[in-house]
């Protein structure tokens, strides 16, 4: 299964998200999943206005459809974002169904991604 993660941060341009998203790179290759490159052409969802500026700060991230996988890729991700002294969000993408995360801590965020995690997980 593949997620496609989207970074954004205000007032940061291309380059900039590119940074980021090769710094989120590193630390998900870290964990267990099949692997994680920068998005590509082919990966522009439908309907975007510039197929450049839609691959600026997008990842794809090739995962085994478990409950854990998905929980260890979405805990490091807001793992990333609170650790970051900038207000940032990442939207994680699976089949047209969009999860988007904060550096926020908050029993409502954690209940949204479990409801989230349960759709796309299998076992």
């Amino acid at each position: 299964m593949d997620l496609r993660v989207d970074l954004t941060e205000p007032g940061s341009d291309d380059e900039r998200l590119d940074e980021l998203s090769l710094r989120l790179a590193t630390e998900l290759r870290d964990l267990d999943v099949d692997s994680v490159a920068p998005a590509t052409h082919e990966d522009v969802p439908e309907g975007s206005k510039s197929a450049l500026a839609a691959i600026a700060g997008a990842l794809v991230v090739s995962v085994r459809p478990t409950s854990q996988q998905l929980f260890s890729v979405v805990a490091a991700i807001r793992d990333w974002l609170r650790r970051s002294p900038v207000q940032r969000s990442v939207k994680v993408t699976i089949e047209g169904d969009t999860l988007e995360l904060t550096g926020a801590s908050d029993e409502l965020q954690r209940r949204v991604v479990e409801d989230w995690i349960s759709k796309h997980a299998t076992g």
